[in-house]
């Protein structure tokens, strides 16, 4: 019973996660990628056809392979997240009722940039 139960547990992070994913995709301030790698783990515990499904995929598929082999994360990929997040920073510095709140989420995000530029290509 208990098996079931995390098994359908996973299962529900996984499409929760792929849901996200694909809100990122046309949604400025949401991460594609991070939603759809924790989709990949998820179901790699939960759902053997939808991570099979994930690493087929022509889109997501090269991004979910090169990061469970090395941990890495393409050029493009960088490069586009790193624009979202610049674009999303000057957003918050134009509308935030204060400066130390666009200074705070700007930081965080020049935060993930500095990890994400580490990352192995």
């Amino acid at each position: 019973m208990w098996t079931d139960l995390r098994r359908w547990l996973w299962i529900a992070v996984a499409y929760l996660s792929l849901g996200l994913g694909l809100l990122g995709v046309f949604l400025p301030g949401l991460p594609t990628t991070p939603f759809v790698l924790l989709a990949a783990w998820a179901a790699a515990r939960g759902s053997k056809t939808l991570h099979a499904w994930l690493l087929a995929h022509r889109l997501f598929g090269p991004m979910v392979r090169d990061w469970q082999a090395r941990g890495a994360v393409s050029r493009p990929a960088k490069r586009a997240a790193s624009f979202t997040m610049a674009l999303c920073a000057a957003i918050l510095f134009a509308t935030a009722p204060k400066w130390w709140m666009a200074a705070t989420g700007t930081a965080c995000m020049a935060g993930v940039a500095l990890w994400l530029w580490r990352r192995p290509e």
